[in-house]
């Protein structure tokens, strides 16, 4: 398995630990995401949420995360991972007062309309560790070329 190094953005408030022996991290500002690849920053990006932060992000700053949205939707590679399940949202086990079905159309707008899958990831665990394969694939792809 390859080494990677892990940008994480400065404004990434609850960094995900990596296994170390799998990746290196650094910290410094990325245009677009949460997490990237060091050389690849513009190319490949993962926004990480919580399901209560997708939740007021969506819905509450729909702007600002278009913008994003936006930035992301022409990278090479990017996703939004939710540290949550899907049954979560669609039951509204959230503590915001936004409708699940508000909820569930304003998901499937980021898919459908900008191209940029969403993962529920359970927990924050799993999420840690599909952000690093994830990572760790296009890495693998990108050193194809």
């Amino acid at each position: 398995m390859v080494r990677l190094t892990i940008v994480v953005d400065t404004r990434e408030q609850e960094p995900y630990s990596f296994d170390p022996e799998r990746a290196g991290v650094i910290r410094r500002a990325l245009p677009a995401g949460d997490y990237s690849l060091e050389g690849f920053e513009r190319s490949v990006a993962v926004e990480r949420k919580t399901l209560e932060d997708f939740v007021h992000t969506v819905i509450r700053s729909r702007e600002r995360f278009t913008r994003e949205l936006r930035r992301l939707s022409v990278y090479e590679a990017a996703c939004v991972v939710v540290e949550a399940d899907l049954r979560d949202l669609l039951l509204g086990r959230y503590r915001s007062g936004a409708h699940p079905h508000s909820v569930w159309g304003a998901l499937l707008a980021i898919i459908v309309d900008f191209g940029i899958p969403v993962f529920f990831c359970s927990d924050r665990q799993v999420a840690c560790r599909f952000v690093e394969g994830f990572l760790q694939r296009y890495y693998r792809k990108a050193k194809k070329r």
